[in-house]
């Protein structure tokens, strides 16, 4: 992979070189910035996704800013590029896949050049062999694949910034570039039965939490394609509601005991809990 820097000033690193530097672990839930799009009218011509295009998984590699730092940022530079190396033909035109980051936003401590995922190297389809990961951005600014970074004087208006990944009313319009993701993600309609209603109030009070790592979302769960996760209900609070033990240990409900069959097993729970009544 190489960094070009200010002018005259090339880093060439191999994969070996990028793991021997100091290595930074961060756990940061990506999204698709199509997610949903199956559901929309008319259907944008890409993946039809549903509501499985997010994940959460523990990203390991080396901040980017060192490399920056080391290959030089000039006083006029504006944006960072990042080239990777998948290609195809999109706009009448043949392309490899190019997105930048402002400036200020690649400098960030938490943005990573992640070489492994879940303690183990990077899947063919998460970008391996190394890949950007920009925590609180959707999913197309973590660049799968990278193979050059290039620091520009200007802002980049190359298809994938200036006509992709952008939100319009008409198509002719040049319309909202996507960038960061909201607070909360893959919420049910108001609409949905009491069973999705009290899932989306349970959604609301998991982000509602401090998160652990300032990832710009809260913890989600996984579907198809996406990067493994924990599973949502091992992050919401235990309640009576949930048919779930509450998490103290205090004694059982007298209604449990009675579902306990048996001489023996009553008479050792009347050992421990004497004032339930059989």
């Amino acid at each position: 992979m190489r960094v070009d820097g200010r002018v005259g000033h090339e880093l060439s690193l191999s994969l070996d070189e990028l793991r021997s530097r100091p290595a930074v672990t961060l756990a940061v839930t990506l999204e698709c910035a199509g997610n949903g799009r199956a559901a929309l009218s008319p259907r944008p011509l890409s993946q039809p996704w549903l509501l499985e295009a997010v994940g959460t998984a523990e990203w390991t590699g080396t901040p980017l800013r060192a490399l920056l730092d080391e290959a030089g940022v000039g006083e006029d530079a504006a944006d960072v590029l990042f080239r990777a190396l998948d290609r195809g033909v999109e706009g009448g035109e043949e392309q490899q896949f190019e997105r930048s980051l402002p400036l200020a936003e690649a400098l960030r401590e938490e943005v990573l050049l992640a070489y492994a995922m879940n303690g183990r190297p990077l899947p063919p389809q998460h970008g391996f062999p190394l890949r950007l990961v920009v925590p609180g951005w959707y999913g197309m600014t973590s660049v799968k694949w990278v193979e050059r970074i290039t620091v520009l004087d200007q802002p980049f208006e190359g298809y994938q910034q200036a006509r992709g990944y952008r939100i319009r009313q008409t198509p002719d319009e040049d319309g909202e570039p996507v960038s960061r993701m909201p607070r909360l993600v893959g919420l049910w309609p108001r609409g949905a039965c009491r069973g999705q209603r009290r899932r989306r109030r349970e959604l609301e009070r998991c982000a509602a939490r401090p998160p652990a790592v300032e990832v710009g979302v809260a913890p989600m769960g996984v579907g198809l394609g996406a990067p493994r996760a924990r599973p949502l209900r091992a992050l919401l609070p235990r309640n009576g509601r949930s048919g779930q033990r509450p998490a103290s240990d205090g004694p059982l409900e007298p209604r449990r005991l009675r579902q306990q069959r048996g001489p023996a097993r009553l008479g050792r729970r009347r050992e421990r809990y004497p004032n339930v009544k059989a």
